[in-house]
């Protein structure tokens, strides 16, 4: 018994541990797209944008809805909604990057995930709509404009992809 006792606090040590480097991962994506957010805001007014190339513009605009403006066009309850499932899925995931520390590739997916969550929330909170400004276009068809938590999103979700079908041909 006096081993399992003095084992645990190093097992609970040892698993705080191998969370921080996830942490930091998401730390990084929110500062980079706070960052970004503030400079486009500082930069641009509302709906202005600047063509960098024939395939990529900055503007700026708002979003109230989720991706893609899903519910945008709603009484403002939305809002709280997107809120409420940013920091559930937050909480999920640090659940997730405590219980599979070592697995790198999911880990990152989480992070990056987690990091551009908290990032829209943080808007959410502060401005009542996430700040939208990366246009990337073809001719006059454009994609619904992004940011960088939106893209962090995209990424995790892609690596979330690569690690399960790397477990299934195992």
């Amino acid at each position: 018994m006096a081993t399992k006792k003095s084992s645990f606090p190093m097992n609970k040590t040892a698993s705080r541990s191998s969370l921080v480097p996830w942490l930091g991962i998401a730390a990084i994506v929110i500062l980079l797209d706070q960052l970004s957010k503030i400079t486009i805001t500082r930069l641009f007014s509302y709906g202005e944008s600047k063509a960098l190339s024939s395939f990529f513009n900055l503007v700026l605009v708002y979003n109230k809805g989720a991706a893609f403006s899903f519910l945008a066009a709603e009484s403002g309850w939305q809002r709280y909604f997107f809120t409420a499932i940013g920091i559930g899925a937050a909480i999920f995931i640090i659940y997730l990057l405590r219980r599979h520390a070592g697995q790198r590739l999911f880990c990152w997916a989480l992070a990056l995930i987690m990091g551009g969550a908290i990032g829209n929330v943080i808007d959410r909170a502060l401005y009542g709509h996430v700040i939208d400004f990366l246009d990337f276009h073809v001719n006059n068809w454009h994609w619904p404009a992004f940011n960088i938590a939106d893209s962090a999103i995209c990424i995790g979700a892609a690596l979330f992809i690569v690690d399960e079908l790397r477990r299934v041909g195992k």
